[in-house]
């Protein structure tokens, strides 16, 4: 397949499933739920750190999440303290349990009334580096100065291990692009969406193992960013628009026949 082919085929995917329909089935719909910033925020960060397993399991924990947190997350992370965190205690999602979730209420009140917020984190990170990579890095360190256990660092990718960092890359896409249909929110202006790296998942990157996109076997951030910048080729102010296209493609088994 030549690449006016394959761009063609990547538009057409992705313009499926890059739309309001979408919306309700996957993790991306927790922060749909808000118009606040600051709750669309939270609740998007919270719904990506645990977006793995089953989709309905996964909103299942989610809007239980932001149940226990009185469906104002931001009010409720900022203002909570004592007795009124215990709930947070019963919250579980495969490996993120009750003692992870009360360290990210704290952690986030941090980010909140100390470094201006996620936003501002991440581009700090950003305007430091110039590189999404030293976003997700800086915002690293700033969410585990607060006092934590070990076991929940593993919840936040570290990619100077040179992970591919799925969840926070996915989040990135929510916050940063933007286009008139209306799934990602695009509030944050300030880091270009050109910058962004795609979210390998098992099923992206197998889609694109097909398709001649990415040969790395891998799933690392060496795949992430071969993949990222082949996709630049196609679409070079908005390369993660493809996710759509490959997440979509690899999740539907009716959509394996198009592309093999």
């Amino acid at each position: 397949m030549d690449d006016n082919a394959l761009k063609e085929l990547l538009d057409n995917l992705a313009g499926k499933y890059n739309t309001k329909e979408f919306i309700a089935s996957d993790p991306v719909s927790i922060p749909h739920r808000y118009t606040k910033k600051e709750d669309i925020e939270i609740a998007g960060f919270l719904a990506s750190i645990i977006a793995w397993g089953n989709r309905s399991s996964i909103l299942k924990s989610a809007l239980g999440m932001m149940k226990v947190m009185d469906d104002e997350p931001f009010n409720f992370i900022i203002t909570a303290k004592g007795k009124e965190l215990k709930p947070l205690e019963k919250i579980v999602h495969r490996t993120f349990n009750g003692t992870d979730m009360l360290f990210f209420a704290e952690s986030l009140k941090n980010i909140y009334s100390y470094h201006g917020g996620l936003h501002n984190v991440f581009y700090d990170g950003y305007r430091k580096s110039g590189e999404i990579t030293g976003a997700i890095e800086y915002f690293r360190s700033i969410f585990l100065e607060t006092v934590h256990e070990k076991r929940s660092e593993k919840h936040i990718p570290d990619i100077s291990k040179k992970t591919a960092a799925k969840k926070i890359n996915m989040y990135l896409r929510w916050m940063v692009r933007r286009d008139k249909n209306g799934v990602d929110f695009g509030l944050w202006k300030d880091i270009p969406m050109s910058k962004l790296l795609i979210p390998l998942d098992v099923h992206s990157a197998a889609t694109a193992r097909k398709l001649g996109l990415l040969l790395r076997k891998q799933n690392d951030l060496r795949s992430v960013k071969e993949l990222t910048d082949r996709l630049k080729q196609f679409r070079p102010e908005d390369p993660v628009y493809y996710d759509y296209a490959l997440f979509g493609a690899g999740v539907s088994r009716a959509e394996i026949s198009i592309i093999i």
